[in-house]
C-alpha cells in the first residue's frame, strides 16, 4: 500500500503517520477519535470510535498503532486494545480473551493484505488485525456484527486536519 507513509511536520499536531479508517462523512452515526500519548508527546496511536446505537455504545473501534507502541505488545490470550476499549464503552466488564487466529488474504483494491482474524471468548465481538507497508498496525473491532471484506474496500487515510488540535 504505497500511498500510505510517514508525514514529518515541525511541529506535530497530531500522529507522525497517516491513519487509515472509514470517512466519517461515509458514516451515519457519531465519530470519536482518541490519541494515546507517550511521556514524550509523541502520538503512540489513534483510535476511532463509530457510533451508529444513537450513544448507547460504538457499533465499531479502529485503531492504528505504530511500531513501536507499548499498546501493540500483548501477551498470549491478552485482547487488543481495540477490543478493551470497545468493552469499557459498553460498560461489558466481563473477562474475554483471544481462543485463536486465523489468517486470510483479502484484496484491498490492487493490495493484498493478510487479515488476522481473532477469535475471542465474547462471540458478540468481531475483531481483524493487518499491518500496513509503514509498519502501522490496523486493528478492527466491532460489536454485535461480522466484518466482512466489504469493509476493506471503505477504509482510507483520513486528512491529517481531522487530529490537529486546538
Amino acid at each position: 500500500m504505497s500511498f500510505l507513509r510517514r508525514r514529518s511536520a515541525a511541529t506535530p499536531a497530531g500522529p507522525d503517520f497517516d491513519v487509515l479508517a472509514m470517512d466519517p462523512g461515509d458514516w451515519p452515526g457519531n465519530l470519536g477519535a482518541g490519541l494515546l500519548p507517550a511521556p514524550d508527546g509523541s502520538c503512540q496511536g489513534v483510535f476511532l470510535r463509530y457510533d451508529l446505537f444513537g450513544g448507547r455504545g460504538p457499533a465499531m473501534i479502529i485503531g492504528n498503532l505504530p511500531e513501536g507502541s507499548p499498546a501493540r505488545e500483548l501477551a498470549d490470550g491478552q485482547i487488543p486494545f481495540e477490543v478493551a476499549q470497545l468493552l469499557d464503552a459498553l460498560d461489558n466488564d466481563e473477562p474475554v480473551e483471544v481462543l485463536d487466529t486465523e489468517d486470510v488474504p483479502v484484496m484491498q483494491g490492487d493490495n493484498l493484505l493478510i487479515v488476522r482474524r481473532l477469535k475471542l471468548s465474547e462471540s458478540r465481538i468481531s475483531c481483524v488485525q493487518f499491518d500496513r507497508s509503514d509498519n502501522v498496525l490496523v486493528t478492527i473491532a466491532s460489536w454485535d456484527r461480522p466484518i466482512t471484506d466489504d469493509l476493506y474496500a471503505l477504509l482510507k487515510p483520513l486528512p491529517a486536519e481531522l487530529f490537529q488540535q486546538g
